[in-house]
């Protein structure tokens, strides 16, 4: 990566740091001038995210270390762009042009500030997958939540105002909990680059490796936290139920940054040497609690929005299994699931929002009383004249039943796909005479069950909103509404047609990650841009 494109790695924080401060100055009674120069960033963002992404595809090196201020690594900021950061920026874009989209509706203007903490939501979130030190870490994870609580409230409501309460708090004492983390970790290895630590962690000694491990575990809560790993989940599902509808969208890829930060340190600093499969086992058995607590989630909801929140408990819980399990080829399959699994229920939060617009509050209650004790004369009534659906319920009806099976895993879409790359790479280890584990039976048993957890649950909503409905009214749907469901359904869909393409990219970034001696060597031997000023010297990168 030569010239500008190597610039081209910091412009993912770079975009949106700027269009937030541009956004402070303008006045916010000019909402339109706010909501394009915010789409605009967006937009940008992709082109850029499609760019780095393109650079990945077919690398087998590193191409992408970015020396912030001309320092060289350990001592200065390092930002690294690989397969796995290039795919998260752009489906963290995707996410956020959808979500923006959706706003423009109505919700950007419910609230001071919206787009602001839209786009520092992004620098956070695109920081911290690009960063390659624990600090900055922490930096771009705070950057991050403060926007995220000021979205999470936006829109006020009693339920929202409770709900995003205990998020602040939880996250508040995570924040504490990274800091203890981090502080341990530098204590006993004296660096918190992550390509220097993982090369020093063979060399400290047997005693100070544990409180090393010790701090990686603290860490480790964190991300667990926000992934939502059973029990430190209780906030989740009511949190994420409560955020307006586009929050709620951009949310689901912040459970998946926990999600790659543990999966990155897992590899990088733990993937061999003493401390190998450092966690492997509270991954797995945490991931199972996670799934089914999801599932069991998923079935006991009744409201479309904690569905939402369970799903993505459920999404959660199987990606930590399979981080557990530490299979390669597993985890493979397991990327392509982070990826649909996230566009889905980003989706299936904006279409919750419009299918339960003008409904009574009390209607779901009442319709679960229904199903018990039924209604004889409406149903011998509804038998003799027929139901028909207007043209609006049909467009959602379709978007519903789409979501219901990427949800559940059925065919032909991206989430069956997905599910079965993991199940049938782990069940094919017996045709070479080695059988599958214990583990690798529960996670196979445990994912086809929540499946049909969601299955079950998805179609239950469905009768009842779009067949049994007690409210008979159709909702008031606007096109800029629509398109973001249909544009992130339409991207699974894609996604299944080019399976292929995408599960060998999937496989070159495991294979990369595999590798932590790739990572730590680039990261190493990255060479500072002659010609620029040195922020150490005042003189060039080369000492004049």
């Amino acid at each position: 990566m030569n010239g500008w494109m190597h610039h081209l790695v910091v412009a993912p924080i770079l975009l949106p740091l700027v269009a937030s401060a541009v956004l402070l100055l303008v006045d916010e009674r000019r909402r339109t001038t706010k909501a394009m120069i915010s789409l605009g960033s967006t937009i940008l963002l992709i082109l850029v995210a499609l760019a780095l992404l393109r650079t990945e595809v077919g690398q087998g090196d590193f191409e992408g270390v970015y020396l912030v201020g001309n320092w060289a690594a350990p001592f200065g900021i390092v930002l690294v762009m690989d397969a796995l950061s290039a795919l998260m920026l752009v489906l963290t874009a995707l996410l956020a042009v959808a979500a923006l989209v959706f706003s423009l509706a109505r919700w950007h203007a419910v609230g001071a500030h919206f787009h602001s903490m839209f786009q520092l939501l992004l620098m956070g979130v695109n920081g911290a997958f690009l960063t390659g030190d624990l600090f900055n870490l922490f930096v771009f994870f705070e950057v991050m939540l403060a926007a995220s609580y000021g979205l999470l409230l936006h829109g006020s409501g009693p339920l929202r105002v409770k709900a995003g309460m205990h998020y602040i708090a939880v996250n508040l004492v995570a924040a504490l909990l990274f800091l203890i983390g981090v502080s341990l970790i530098y204590g006993t290895a004296g660096t918190l680059n992550m390509a220097d630590l993982a090369a020093r962690i063979p060399e400290i000694e047997p005693d100070r490796r544990m409180l090393m491990e010790a701090g990686a575990g603290i860490l480790g809560i964190v991300f667990l936290i926000k992934a939502g790993m059973w029990p430190l989940c209780f906030w989740l599902p009511t949190a994420y139920s409560a955020a307006s509808a586009p929050v709620a969208g951009i949310f689901a890829i912040l459970s998946k940054l926990g999600i790659y930060v543990i999966l990155r340190l897992t590899m990088l600093l733990f993937g061999e040497g003493p401390s190998a499969g450092f966690g492997s086992v509270l991954l797995l058995y945490g991931g199972m609690a996670t799934l089914i607590f999801g599932a069991i989630g998923v079935l006991a909801s009744q409201a479309l929005g904690r569905l939402a929140g369970f799903s993505v408990l459920v999404s959660s819980g199987t990606l930590l299994m399979v981080i557990g399990i530490n299979d390669g080829a597993v985890s493979s399959g397991a990327l392509l699931y982070l990826v649909s699994s996230t566009l889905s229920i980003s989706a299936f939060f904006m279409l919750i929002e419009l299918v339960e617009r003008g409904q009574d509050a009390g209607a779901n209650v009442l319709a679960v009383t229904m199903e018990v004790y039924g209604d004889a004369e409406e149903d011998e009534e509804e038998e003799s004249n027929g139901v028909t659906m207007p043209g609006t319920m049909t467009i959602l009806g379709i978007c519903f039943a789409a979501c219901a099976i990427l949800l559940s895993g059925l065919p032909p879409l991206s989430g069956f796909v997905a599910k079965f790359a993991m199940l049938s790479t782990m069940m094919g280890a017996g045709a070479i005479g080695v059988p599958p584990t214990a583990a690798v039976w529960a996670l196979t048993v445990l994912v086809i069950l929540s499946g049909v957890a969601a299955l079950i649950s998805m179609t239950r909503a469905g009768i009842r909103t779009f067949w049994t409905s007690l409210e008979k009214t159709v909702p008031r749907v606007l096109v800029i509404e629509m398109v973001p469901v249909m544009f992130l359904l339409t991207l699974t869909l894609a996604l299944t047609v080019q399976a292929g393409p995408a599960m060998q990219y999937m496989d070159a970034t495991i294979r990369s990650l595999s590798k932590p001696s790739l990572y730590i060597d680039a990261v190493r031997n990255a060479v500072r841009i002659p010609g620029y000023p040195d922020s150490a010297t005042g003189g060039d990168a080369e000492g004049r």
